[in-house]
Order: structure tokens, then sequence, then C-alpha cells
């Protein structure tokens, strides 16, 4: 196939690798790629420019569209401050491992090293966030860069970055007839057999076994299940691991770490052998100091975050099944019993205390507000959830079942990512049916198909952040139901500041009516400030075919207290207060244990 232009044949290189869609805001260098895709468009080829209204955003929902599919998804930015704004939303997307291609446009070649107008060096700024980053110089050279990109960002999996010089994009392209890039299949990845018989010896060796699960279980889950069936182990999983491992789990014991619930803290204490299975869970202070045995299939995880008494190289399920019949089934099962009467008193007690009686309390208890919207949202519903207290009130009260999905910034952290996010998520899955995905389990892809319901959990921090996304959200008509958690404060700076002893200072927001905003630009939207019209406000935001929003007026006084508080958390917290109060605070402190005393654990 011919092409015109070089910027003409990356665009038919990234259709060929599978990308649907271009997000970014068009202009000066990027306009011989802006035109190459309009006119692929204009000739039937699938693919799309997506108009955002910060790069930043369009970044983060190239990393949505490409976790959700698997896909390529591509994201631009013109020359200098256009392609700046991207990089955190491209350090998301390294970070997750999910396969983007970022085209970073550049100034005119032969102004290059001159201190031209809006020059950068985009092809060194993104080394750190990218497997792949390098500037297209010559038509010779282009298609196989291009290739090389899109093989890097499918074979990392991450961000591959090409640096492209307006002129450079309009130049005639050289054709070397091969623009035909998909992914390889995964390869089975065996672990040796003596780190199998290994594994089985510490695991026939040990009493009492805790499993903790990440993402990286992710199509191993009938082994994990099969494997805590055998040892009556518990299993506690990561936040990237909950909507994989958590649902129809008899084994399960929630999460640790401070946006933890349930017994998952005293089952990794109790134990005398931890299995470490697909998880790169950061905080080496919730993982106690007892023998640990890590599977993972990348070499560089293994024993990186806490004590390794023996590291397993290999795909889950290829180890889990390798091992299964080497290891001795339990009788006593006195640990799991005692683990799993723990974690059904902590969900009744300690995380279920805000949602108890507390329709007439206000301002709004936001685990209130959580656990009703998980009630009310689609079975099939993908959840994008800001950074912060989103994090907290997903993780402890958005039910997975193995159709729903739940994103977000997990590994970098970011803040404002949930509307872009969920930008992203409605582009690359703009339709379902009653049984999840159009002929998925379940499905015989006859039913109707239905616009798939996005949710993205913002905090008025979050969306105040990138709050131009609203009209990309209304301009593109798509179904994102965006539900504002709306304390006017960044509550989980505030809550980190009183562990460390600190009183929060500049946490506060200005009160801001998101609702107003929102229909500002057309987008249906109500204000809930009584907790007894949440579900109603729920019910007909679902009910909208495209976007809407919700904006819950919430107590930001409300923590989220993990399951197990240490001394020193209760020390810096005491000393936080009673500044408080010596600063004249009084009404602040005394407000503050009337919203969490009953979500105090014991």
């Amino acid at each position: 196939m011919a092409h015109r232009t070089i910027a003409d044949q990356l665009v038919a290189q990234i259709v060929a690798a599978g990308a649907r869609h271009v997000y970014g805001i068009v202009g000066d260098s990027l306009n011989p790629v802006v035109d190459a895709v309009r006119r692929a468009a204009d000739d039937g080829v699938d693919i799309a420019w997506v108009h955002v209204r910060h790069e930043e955003a369009g970044a983060f929902a190239a990393a949505a569209e490409a976790e959700l599919t698997g896909r390529l998804a591509v994201c631009a930015g013109s020359c200098g401050p256009g392609n700046l704004h991207l990089i955190n939303g491209l350090y998301d997307a390294h970070r997750s491992r999910v396969p983007v291609l970022a085209i970073a446009s550049h100034i005119p070649s032969a102004q290059i090293g001159t201190q031209f107008f809006q020059e950068t060096h985009p092809d060194r700024l993104f080394l750190e966030c990218s497997a792949y980053s390098e500037m297209i110089t010559s038509a010779a050279q282009a298609p196989r860069v291009i290739r090389s990109a899109i093989h890097h960002a499918y074979g990392a999996p991450g961000v591959a970055v090409l640096t492209l010089p307006g002129d450079v994009a309009e130049l005639e392209a050289a054709d070397d007839g091969i623009d035909v890039l998909t992914p390889a299949p995964a390869p089975r990845v065996v672990p040796a057999d003596e780190s199998v018989r290994a594994l089985a010896a510490a695991i026939d060796a040990a009493d009492r076994v805790t499993i903790f699960a990440g993402a990286g279980v992710r199509g191993s889950r009938d082994e994990v299940l099969a494997l805590a069936e055998k040892l009556a182990a518990p299993i506690g999983h990561s936040l990237r691991g909950k909507e994989v491992i958590q649902y129809d789990n008899p084994f399960d014991v929630g999460m640790t770490g401070l946006l933890g619930y349930g017994a998952c803290a005293a089952a990794l204490e109790g134990a005398d052998l931890i299995l470490l299975l697909g998880t790169d869970f950061p905080y080496p202070e919730f993982l106690p100091d007892v023998p640990t045995a890590q599977v993972d299939i990348e070499p560089t995880r293994l024993g990186r975050r806490t004590r390794n008494d023996l590291a397993v190289l290999g795909d889950v399920g290829e180890t889990l099944r390798a091992v299964l019949p080497l290891v001795r089934a339990r009788d006593d099962r006195r640990f799991l019993e005692k683990m799993l009467s723990r974690q059904d008193k902590a969900m009744s007690g300690v995380v279920g205390a805000y949602t108890k009686d507390a329709e007439d309390l206000t301002p709004i208890h936001p685990e209130l507000a959580a656990s009703i919207l998980d009630e009310e949202a689609p079975e099939d519903a993908v959840f994008a959830v800001d950074t912060g207290m989103g994090n907290v009130w997903a993780a402890r009260y958005i039910t997975p079942n193995g159709r729903r999905r739940v994103i977000g910034s997990f590994l970098h952290g970011s803040m404002a990512n949930a509307l872009p996010h969920a930008i992203g998520a409605a582009l690359a899955q703009p339709s379902s049916t009653s049984s999840g995905d159009p002929a998925g389990p379940g499905g015989t892809g006859d039913e109707a198909a239905r616009p798939r319901a996005v949710v993205a959990i913002a905090g008025d921090g979050g969306l105040s952040m990138l709050l131009g996304e609203l009209i990309t959200l209304r301009a593109l008509d798509l179904p994102v139901k965006v539900i504002v958690f709306d304390n006017a404060s960044l509550a989980m700076v505030r809550l980190e500041m009183l562990v460390a002893g600190v009183p929060s200072y500049a946490t506060d927001s200005p009160a801001v009516d998101y609702a107003a905003i929102a229909a500002a630009v057309g987008i249906p939207s109500v204000r809930v400030e009584d907790p007894r019209q949440i579900r109603s406000a729920l019910r007909e935001a679902f009910s909208h075919d495209g976007p809407a929003l919700v904006d819950l007026v919430t107590d930001p006084r409300a923590l989220s207290l993990p399951p197990k508080i240490t001394r020193a958390q209760v020390s810096g917290f005491t000393r936080a207060m009673a500044k408080q109060v010596i600063g004249g605070g009084v009404a602040d402190v005394v407000a503050m244990a009337r919203s969490n005393i009953r979500n105090v654990p014991r």
C-alpha cells in the first residue's frame, strides 16, 4: 500500500496495530498527523481523533482504553507545551503496563538545537516514562521506527513515544510493504522444576498459610482458589487484585494497607508462610516479617518489597498447576475459620459502621453514598476511581462480580484521573449486553446492545483539576456517570497529616456547586445534600443514555481508618489533635470525633 506522507504512513500503521482513537488537541506541528487521521476516517478507516481539553487527559484516556481492551491506544501533543502536558498521563500508563503510543510532534527539524520558539527535546524528556522514545528524521527510517515503537508498546507492555517534527511528517513516505503490526500471542512462562519442588516443600512445612494476591492472578483465579481450598488458606488481596479474586471467594479476608479493611492484616501476621502471588504491593510496613514465598512473571519484582525466603519466577497459573498435586491437603481449618470470622465481624462492624443508620445523618457519610452507588450501578459497569479517598470507597464498598471493572491510577497515584479514564473507558467499550460483553460468558450475542455504563468516582479535588473534560464528555455524549464525592477538602492528605502528627493545613477548598457547572455545559446533573435522596439521584443519572453528574455533598471529616491502627499512628493523630485544640480548633476536633467514633477498629 502506498502512502502519501509519513503522517499517512504512521496512521496506517497504528490502525493495523489495533488503534481506534487518537486523543489530543490539534494544532501547529501536529497538524499533518491530524489531517492524516481525518483523511483516513473519510476513507472509511476505523480511526477517530478525540478532542480532549488537556493533553494530560488524553494520555489518561488512552491508558484506560488500552487497559480495558489490550489494544494499542494513541495520544498526541503538539510541539513544546502540548506534548509536555502528556507526561503525567504517560507515567500512569507506563507504570500500569498498558500499550500506549504517544506522538510528540516537534519544531521544524532545521531549527532543532537553536533555542527556537517552543523548543524542547521530547525524545529525551519521555525516557523515564516509556519503554521506547525515538525521533523520526527521514522517510527511509520512519516505517521501521514506527513499527519498533509499536512492538515496544505491546512487548513491554508500556508507553512508546515517537517524536515527529512537523516538516518531517509532511515528507513523501517510503513504502517498504510492511505495515501490519499485531502483538504476538503471549508465551507460557513455566517455572523451573526445582522452584516448583522448593515451593511445595515450603508450603508443606507450614501450618498456617496465607495467600496475598495481586493483579497478576488474572487468568489464574481457579488455581488460586483451588490452592486455598487445599491448604485451608485465607486469601487477602491488593487493590488491583480485588476485581480478580474477591468475588465468589469463600476464602476472602479483604485488603491490608491504608485502604485496607477486613481480616487481611491479621491473616498475614498470623501465618507462618505468606504466599505473594502476582503482586508488587509497595508498602513493606503492611507486610509482616513472616517467612514469605513470592511467585511473579517479572524477575525484577521478586524480593524488592519485603523479605523473600523463596522466589519463583513464572506465571502464577502455570506455577500453581504444577505445585497443586505436590502439596498435602490440610484437615485443620481452624486458622482459616478464625480469619473468616474476623472478616465477617470487620465487614459488619468497622466497614459497615457508616452505612448503618446513616440515612438521616448530615453531612452525607461517604461510606453510605458508596454503598448505595454499589447497589444502584449496573452489574457490568466500569468504575474509574480518583486517587485519594475515592480509592478507599471503591476498595471497601464497590462489589466485584467478574463483569465489573475497577480502574484507576493505582500505581502512579495521580489526582484527576477518574474523569479522563472514564472517557477512554467509554470509548473503549461503547456497548454491552445483559451478560456483560457482547457474546461474552453466558451471552449469546443476540441480546440488544446497549451503552455500557462507565462510572467516574471523582473527588472534588481531582475533578476540579481537569474540570474542562466535562466539555469533552458532553461533546462526545458518552454514557459516563460522574459521581462527585464533594467534601470541599483534600481528605486523604488531611489524614496523612494527622497520622504524621501535623494539623491539617491548606487541605480545604471553597464550596463549589459542581452540578451547576455540569448543567452549564449541558450535562444533566443534581446536587445532593440529603442522604435520603442519594438513591433516587443515582437512579435518575443511570436512566440517562448520555452523561450525567451527581454532586454528593459529603462529610469532610470522615477518615478512612485502616483495620489496624499502630501506636505511631495513634501518637501522631493525638499530637495533631492537641495542636489543633491549642490553635483554637476545638469545634473541628469535636466534629471529627463525632464523624468517626463509630468507625474506630476495636
